[in-house]
């Protein structure tokens, strides 16, 4: 029996070797962990009409805290004194990163499809590295900075709808737009994690998760004084049991598990099939029209991804 996990993936005979669980399957977790971040766009779009979205994003964390915090209650105790001391870090981390990201997602879906969400966050990879280049002073290879504009050039192609006139006049749709500055927000966020503290991933996720539950309570209340109060429907309220227990726990603790198998290098390539699992899903389960320029803006992305993995170090 190998040592270490990774070599458990390519040296032990699949005919020998004893039978494992899903738990032990690092590949199996990390691309059902993309399916549930791609779904998570198909979700957003069902919740329009449903339930607000500043109310999905309060909820969604009401609902998603207790089960974190059960999760990490071994390693609470320990990392707590951490936690602590950077209160402040981890209050704005779950308020940009956490809060405004969902917040700002749920609303774009009112302005724009399934299918341009998915391929929109494709582009928080290229953020993340241009932010590196310019906060941090990291140099990337050749391929990545190609892989970086390719991918940027096929979130171009999506808000412009093919049409380049559009981004020169400024008639880029709302959606697209709000769905931008959540990119750029979580980009941020996933730059700032350099300095995130010294503790086990699964207690600083309780910790984000309860900053992102205190900081959604002042646009949740801003939405029941404008509209006033309204309960999910039947509907709604499936889309919040997604949002809550998908990607805001069972995602994060498949994740968390498939870096523990097989390093973050590896896993953080599966994170790059999230948008190409969540156009074909608009397509399929929403019935949105598959057009010209998002074949277009498919192939950019993901000859994008190609590229930048070439380039990883």
């Amino acid at each position: 029996m190998p040592a270490r996990p990774e070599d458990a993936l390519t040296k032990i005979d699949a005919t020998t070797a004893p039978r494992r669980g899903l738990w032990d399957r690092p590949l199996l977790l990390l691309s059902m962990t993309s399916m549930i971040w791609a779904g998570h766009a198909v979700v957003g779009k069902l919740a329009v009409g449903e339930i607000g979205p500043m109310t999905l994003t309060f909820l969604r964390w009401s609902f998603a805290v207790p089960l974190i915090w059960f999760a990490a209650r071994g390693s609470l105790g320990r990392d707590l004194p951490q936690l602590r001391a950077h209160w402040m870090q981890i209050l704005c981390l779950g308020a940009f990163g956490y809060t405004a990201f969902n917040a700002l997602f749920y609303l774009a879906a009112y302005y724009t499809g399934a299918l341009n969400m998915a391929l929109i966050q494709a582009c928080i990879p290229a953020l993340v590295l241009i932010g590196a280049a310019l906060g941090f002073g990291a140099r990337p290879t050749a391929p990545q900075t190609l892989g970086a504009v390719a991918t940027m050039a096929g979130v171009a192609v999506v808000a412009s709808q093919g049409d380049p006139r559009r981004l020169l006049a400024l008639g880029v749709n709302f959606g697209d737009l709000l769905l931008l500055v959540a990119c750029v927000l979580y980009a941020w966020y996933a730059l700032a994690l350099r300095r995130r503290p010294a503790v086990s991933s699964i207690s600083f996720l309780a910790a984000m998760a309860l900053a992102a539950l205190l900081t959604s309570i002042p646009p949740f209340i801003w939405e029941v004084a404008r509209d006033g109060l309204r309960w999910p429907s039947a509907r709604g309220f499936g889309v919040l049991l997604y949002a809550a227990i998908g990607p805001a726990f069972v995602s994060q603790l498949f994740f968390m598990r498939g870096v523990e198998l097989i390093g973050p290098g590896r896993a953080g390539v599966f994170v790059n099939l999230v948008p190409i699992f969540g156009a074909f899903m608009a397509v399929a389960l929403l019935g949105e029209p598959l057009k010209a320029y998002h074949l277009v803006a498919l192939a950019l992305v993901i000859g994008g991804i190609a590229l930048a993995q070439r380039g990883r170090a």
